[in-house]
């Protein structure tokens, strides 16, 4: 029995020493958001984009659409853009929102607040993130078929395949950050994959935080940090609470993460530390 107990007070302070990071709460509105799947934060606008389901994950239903929310919790619009079908990742570049929409790519007029287009593949069957790169390039994941899109004057052309559970996803640089289920990969400008580390649960929403490091949700109710060298830190499990934490939206200069809670129906503020 001591030996038991010295064994686990030593795991207890390895443990202890291996946190290096938190998440302290900042605030969380009330029940009042239609399925929020994803955030964007929006800095020089000062807005967050809130992709609103509004009913079942995965039904071309006509009843979701994109909210606005203050970056302070206190305002909300719910029907900036509405007659979407169940909107997941969004990603920004110059006037234009891309959401990730069950089969299309949403091409939304910011400054006119209404749908340009609706992008199609004969192929697509579930979209579910989006990343735009510093450049323009648009890449979305498709995840019941392993496939991620590239959108290229406006038109969908497949770019990886294979890829079991694709959906978080991230450009940075010249790279692809992928979500694979556990398998958190990055892809390089010449397609070639390698792994940065093993995730307890599937990837949900990436953001980088520097120095190679990533803020990663899985949707079940997990925050992770992800450290370059493969170190996974949990900072946040709520999935007993059965309070999810989807695709994320992140303001890396306050360092303050915005976690939709899916059916929970609230967006919650986090101060990484």
């Amino acid at each position: 029995m001591k030996k038991t107990l010295a064994s686990f007070l030593i795991i207890a302070a390895i443990s202890t020493q291996a946190q290096t990071h938190s998440l302290e709460k900042l605030w969380e509105t009330d029940s009042i958001i239609a399925v929020p799947e994803s955030v964007l934060a929006d800095k020089q606008k000062n807005i967050l984009f809130v992709a609103l389901i509004n009913g079942a994950p995965w039904e071309a239903d006509g009843i979701g659409g994109i909210g606005k929310l203050s970056p302070d919790g206190k305002k909300y619009d719910s029907s900036w853009i509405t007659g979407l079908n169940c909107p997941k990742g969004m990603g920004i570049f110059k006037n234009r929102l891309y959401v990730a929409d069950f089969n299309a790519v949403v091409v939304i007029d910011i400054k006119a607040g209404k749908v340009e287009k609706r992008i199609t593949h004969d192929s697509t069957r579930s979209l579910n993130d989006i990343t735009v790169s510093d450049k323009g390039e648009v890449y979305v994941s498709d995840s019941k078929t392993f496939k991620i899109w590239k959108l290229e004057n406006d038109q969908l052309t497949l770019y990886l395949e294979g890829m079991t559970g694709a959906n978080g996803l991230k450009a940075v640089g010249n790279e692809l950050i992928i979500g694979s289920g556990k398998s958190f990969v990055k892809a390089d400008a010449q397609k070639n994959i390698s792994k940065i580390a093993d995730l307890p649960a599937g990837a949900d929403g990436i953001e980088p935080v520097g120095n190679g490091d990533y803020i990663v949700t899985a949707w079940a109710g997990y925050i992770f940090y992800v450290h370059a060298d493969g170190k996974v830190e949990t900072l946040l499990d709520t999935h007993l609470e059965k309070r999810n934490t989807a695709d994320i939206g992140y303001d890396p200069e306050k360092k303050i993460i915005y976690v939709p809670t899916f059916f929970a129906k609230t967006v919650a503020a986090y101060q990484l530390k």
